[in-house]
């Protein structure tokens, strides 16, 4: 039955907005009537589908947060393990959403499954809501049979991902903050406060010292080419970006982040905990070891790491155990190797694999909190020593005309 958003009047005057399921737009505005309305405008909540069956975007940031999908996934296994049918479930998340964009997604799924599309294929047109790992486990529930048990791993796993990509940006939002600040007060200290003051001592025409000279150079070179210098750093950047594009140079620069100092590990530990997490649930729900494989290379953000999946992936198409092939490629840690080698003999991969997502999550929890450790003294330490010097070139001219007054 199709889903109609509509926009009516209530006896008070009122205007009231929502979703209402009818066969046709005739019978949605009689049933409004019915409940006291009188319908203003109704219109037909249905997927625009391009050429290839996707659904088509509707706008700059309407797509589902990772909040949202996350609670949809909760409410929905949680609504599915009660015994209610799918499309009960459907209509109960349907007048739960407060959202618009998520109320239309919601009725228009559910729209597509009544009209007799599978739950993945109907999600499979909304691409940019429903990633790809997130469809393959839906229709791998839909195929044994356990829907409701795999959508509650999957919100396990969505909400394990916001976790600790939550933990990650609080670990650097404060050296963030403090970079801005810094380059705020020295750019104002440079550009402001030396010119006012320095003013002072150049009309004496006493010698300044070398310091204060430097400074007024420096601040001169800020206030006439500061901006060029922002504009090229801009530019420089976005040309950097452009040039990331050329899958060469990208796999270098990948290549040389995993081994770059400090930062490497943290890089591989990101990128090993997405693929073990992956892979721990893709596995556990029924998923193919070899579709697995590929499900869980596409959530890696390095490509270099994304072609070692792929070797392994060859190697285990030819017979070869995980673990092996695994072991053949460089970047994975031996103790996440020595996990899935214990799951492979013992028959309890998803639980050994899921075991080392926890202990790489943890891993990855604990570097980013050691770089931000590291860069908080750092940056302090950065910025005082500008300030101290600022100051000195200010304070030198004066202790100087002290020295001469006595």
């Amino acid at each position: 039955m199709p889903a109609f958003r509509y926009e009516a009047v209530d006896a008070a005057g009122a205007t009231r907005k929502g979703v209402v399921n009818a066969d046709n737009p005739r019978s949605a505005r009689a049933d409004l009537r019915s409940q006291g309305l009188t319908p203003l405008s109704v219109d037909a909540i249905a997927a625009q589908l391009d050429a290839a069956g996707v659904a088509k975007s509707r706008g700059f940031g309407e797509r589902l947060s990772q909040v949202e999908l996350a609670l949809f996934t909760r409410q929905l296994a949680s609504l599915l393990e009660a015994g209610l049918p799918l499309e009960q479930a459907f209509t109960a998340l349907l007048e739960q959403a407060e959202r618009p964009y998520v109320r239309d997604l919601v009725a228009s799924i559910r729209s597509e499954v009544m009209g007799g599309a599978s739950f993945s294929d109907a999600l499979a047109r909304h691409p940019r809501d429903f990633a790809e790992i997130y469809r393959a486990l839906v229709a791998s529930g839909e195929q044994i049979g356990q829907l409701a048990r795999v959508l509650s791993r999957l919100a396990d796993y969505i909400e394990r991902s916001n976790a600790l990509v939550q933990k990650v940006r609080l670990a650097f939002i404060y050296p963030a903050i403090v970079t801005v600040v810094a380059f705020a007060i020295v750019i104002f200290l440079l550009t402001y406060v030396v010119p006012q003051i320095v003013s002072v001592f150049a009309n004496t025409k006493q010698k300044l010292p070398l310091l204060t000279l430097m400074m007024l150079a420096v601040s001169n070179f800020t206030r006439a080419y500061g901006i060029y210098v922002a504009l090229i750093a801009i530019g420089a950047f976005m040309a950097w970006r452009r040039a990331l594009k050329n899958p060469v140079l990208k796999r270098r620069f990948h290549s040389w982040l995993l081994t770059a100092p400090v930062y490497g590990k943290f890089e591989r530990s990101m990128n090993t905990a997405r693929f073990a997490s992956t892979l721990a649930i893709t596995t556990g729900s029924g998923v193919p070891i070899l579709r697995a494989l590929d499900t869980s290379r596409d959530t890696l953000s390095n490509v270099a790491m994304k072609e070692l999946v792929e070797e392994a992936s060859a190697s285990v198409r030819e017979g070869v155990s995980l673990a092996r092939a695994l072991s053949a490629q460089k970047h994975f840690p031996p103790m996440l190797i020595h996990m899935i080698r214990a799951g492979e003999i013992t028959g309890e991969l998803p639980a050994m694999l899921d075991r080392a997502a926890s202990a790489q999550q943890a891993d990855l929890e604990r570097r980013a909190l050691t770089i931000a450790g590291l860069l908080e003294p750092v940056l302090i330490l950065a910025m005082g020593v500008v300030v101290l010097l600022i100051v000195l070139a200010v304070l030198m001219p004066i202790i100087e005309i002290n020295q001469l007054v006595r």
